[in-house]
C-alpha cells in the first residue's frame, strides 16, 4: 500500500473516502460515532498538513435516490466538535457545481463533508463518469474506508482510476491486523462473522475455510444458516435464495475439519426497537411471531 506520509499535502485538495455509516435513531442522532472517530488520525494528519480535505461517505441504502432520513448534513457539527472546532462545512450534494464552487474556496486546514455518496446511482455502479466528477474535485484519493473497500463502487475504485490514490491510517492499520491474523501460523485461529447478509460474506467464509480452526457466524447471516439446518427463525431477516449455499459451506467446514459454530441460543424481540421488550432463548425455541435481534449469553 502506498502510505499517505509518502505524498505532499501542502495546499492540495484532498478527496478522501470514510466509513462514516453510522447508527441513527429517527430524530437523526447519532447513536454510536466509533466509525467517525476510527477516521480522526488520518484526518488530522491531513489538516496539520494543510491540506484541504474533502470528505465523501455513503449512508444507509437509499438506493440512488435523495432521500433526507440518510443525509450526512447532521454528522458535519459532529464532526467539527470531534475536531475541537475545525472549520467542517457540508456540501447539499457530492457532485456538481455548486459542490465545486465550495471546494474552490476551500483554505487550507478545511473540511468539506459532501452529501451521501448513494443519492447517485452511479456510485454503486461504478459510472467512470460519476467517478470522473468525483475525482475532479481532489488532487490526490486517499481510502481509509476499510469497511466498504470490498465494494467496487465509484469512490473506492473509479477515483482510483483518475487520482493518485493512498490508504489512510486506519486502512493500513486494518489490513495489517487482518493480515498478521490470517498469514500468522499461530494455532488455534478463529474468526467471528456477523454482518446481515450472508451474499457479502461468502467469498470470504470459503477463504477462511482453508485457514481457520473456528469460526463463529453471529448477526444477521447466522439466521441464513440456522434456516439450513431447518431450524424456526421466526420473523427474522434472512437470505432464502442462499439457503442450499449455506448448506454447502456448513457441509465443507465438515471436510476441512473446521469448526463452524452457529448460535445455541439468542435474544428476540418483536420488533427492532429501542422499547422493544427482549428476551432470551433456545435457537430451537423462537416464536413464530418473533425475530432473533442478537446472540445469546451462551453463545457468547
Amino acid at each position: 500500500m502506498r502510505n499517505l506520509k509518502d505524498v505532499e499535502l501542502d495546499g492540495k485538495r484532498v478527496l478522501m473516502r470514510v466509513d462514516f455509516n453510522v447508527p441513527m435513531d429517527k430524530q437523526g442522532n447519532i447513536l454510536d460515532d466509533g466509525k467517525m472517530r476510527g477516521a480522526l488520525p488520518t484526518i488530522e494528519y491531513v489538516l496539520a498538513h494543510n491540506g484541504k480535505l474533502i470528505l465523501m461517505s455513503h449512508l444507509g441504502r437509499p438506493k440512488g435516490k435523495r432521500d433526507p432520513k440518510y443525509s450526512l448534513k447532521g454528522l458535519a457539527p459532529h464532526l467539527q466538535r470531534l475536531l475541537n472546532g475545525a472549520v467542517v462545512s457540508f456540501a447539499e450534494d457530492c457532485v456538481g457545481t455548486e459542490v465545486e464552487e465550495k471546494v474552490s474556496s476551500m483554505n487550507p486546514g478545511e473540511v468539506l463533508l459532501l452529501e451521501n455518496l448513494r443519492f447517485h446511482s452511479g456510485e454503486e455502479e461504478n459510472d467512470a463518469d460519476f467517478s470522473k466528477q468525483l475525482a475532479s474535485l481532489g488532487d490526490v484519493y486517499i481510502n481509509d474506508a476499510f469497511g466498504t473497500a470490498h465494494r467496487a463502487h465509484s469512490s473506492t475504485v473509479g477515483v482510483a482510476d483518475y487520482l493518485p490514490a493512498f490508504a489512510g491510517f486506519l486502512m493500513e492499520a486494518e489490513v495489517n491486523m487482518l493480515r498478521s491474523v490470517v498469514e500468522s501460523p499461530e494455532r488455534p485461529r478463529m474468526a467471528i462473522m456477523g454482518g446481515a447478509k450472508v451474499t457479502d460474506k461468502l467469498g470470504i467464509i470459503e477463504n477462511l475455510l482453508e485457514k481457520m480452526d473456528i469460526i463463529l457466524i453471529g448477526g444477521g447471516m447466522a439466521n441464513t444458516f440456522l434456516k439450513a439446518q431447518g431450524k424456526n427463525v421466526g420473523k427474522s431477516l434472512f437470505e432464502k435464495d442462499l439457503l442450499n449455499e449455506a448448506n454447502r459451506l456448513l457441509d465443507k467446514a465438515l471436510q476441512k475439519k473446521v469448526r463452524l459454530l452457529l448460535p445455541v441460543d439468542v435474544v428476540i424481540a418483536g420488533e427492532i426497537s429501542a422499547d422493544a421488550v427482549a428476551k432470551v432463548v433456545g435457537v430451537d425455541e423462537v416464536p413464530d411471531d418473533m425475530m432473533i435481534v442478537d446472540i445469546g449469553p451462551h453463545t457468547i
